[in-house]
């Protein structure tokens, strides 16, 4: 295996992500913030969190596909939704993410909230970092 994901004993627990991943061989490929618009650059889901999270996971598997690998590759991502995005609009963010990842070793992970992203109408937006088995 050439990624080790892990939770420490000596850190906090936490469901959905590991805290560690240890990388030890591979292909190691950086994936740019991905967005929510679909292929001929059109906006997915204005106003609809869940849509547009969907569409962001949808970018994110194209490019570590095109890469040569899966979402079972991807080590780390960061997430940025803009500061509109409710506590309850978060469920749909997890949700989409499990279908997305290996849950039993899920990817490290960190989001953030911000007071806007680049565009007006977008709530969310993904970078990513996977490794591929060489």
């Amino acid at each position: 295996m050439t990624v080790k994901f892990s939770d420490p004993q000596t850190m906090p627990r936490r469901i959905g992500y590991s805290q560690v991943a240890e990388v030890t061989k591979g292909k190691l490929v950086l994936i740019a913030g991905q967005v929510p618009h679909d292929t001929d650059d059109k906006l997915v889901g204005e106003g609809d969190f869940a849509a547009q999270v969907e569409q962001v996971f949808k970018n994110v598997d194209a490019a570590v596909r095109a890469a040569g690998g899966t979402m079972k590759d991807v080590v780390k991502i960061n997430n940025y939704a803009a500061a509109s995005v409710t506590p309850e609009q978060m469920r749909a963010f997890r949700e989409v993410r499990d279908r997305y990842v290996n849950t039993a070793a899920p990817p490290v992970s960190t989001f953030i909230y911000v007071s806007r992203l680049v565009q007006p109408g977008w709530l969310f937006e993904m970078d990513a970092m996977a490794v591929i088995d060489s």
